[in-house]
């Protein structure tokens, strides 16, 4: 009996922007706005699991890359009771290896990653007060402006956890 092991190099990926201010609007409708903290998109492949949402969350939710009183990368989000808004991004799992159209077929379908993108929402929400997480709207055309502050973008996968 020959064995296959199916190795799965999928994961939860997530690009972060320190921004001053952001917001999301579909159809020229606001449905999120945020001051000073982090625009998260956030992108859910094949496999993910909860405990990848959990490890994401604390770690994007702890990361020290805002200035302290001298301008060094010392304080997180919860020191400077910054704000988050999170848009889902399945085209952050486009593969382009092979011509000019990208293949999403990493990025789970929503029956998988609809209940993952909640249930980071929640993470963010426990962690930070609901009051200070803002989102888009899962699977539609958003229109998403931020100022990025820094600039300071930091890309995060869960299955290269550096």
């Amino acid at each position: 009996m020959q064995i296959i092991h199916h190795v799965n190099n999928s994961s939860l990926r997530a690009v972060v922007q320190r921004v001053s201010k952001a917001e999301v609007a579909i159809e020229e409708h606001l449905t999120g706005r945020i001051g000073a903290g982090l625009v998260v998109l956030l992108g859910i492949s094949i496999g993910d699991t909860e405990e990848d949402v959990d490890w994401l969350a604390k770690k994007i939710l702890g990361m020290r890359i805002f200035g302290d009183q001298e301008g060094k990368m010392n304080l997180s989000l919860f020191d400077i009771g910054g704000e988050v808004l999170i848009i889902s991004q399945f085209t952050l799992h486009a593969s382009t290896k092979k011509g000019n159209r990208p293949s999403f077929i990493k990025a789970a379908k929503p029956d998988i990653s609809l209940p993952l993108y909640h249930h980071f929402i929640q993470r963010c929400k426990e962690a930070i007060g609901s009051d200070r997480v803002a989102t888009g709207s899962f699977g539609a055309e958003m229109d998403v402006s931020l100022t990025n502050q820094g600039p300071v973008t930091i890309i995060i996968d869960s299955k290269n956890k550096e």
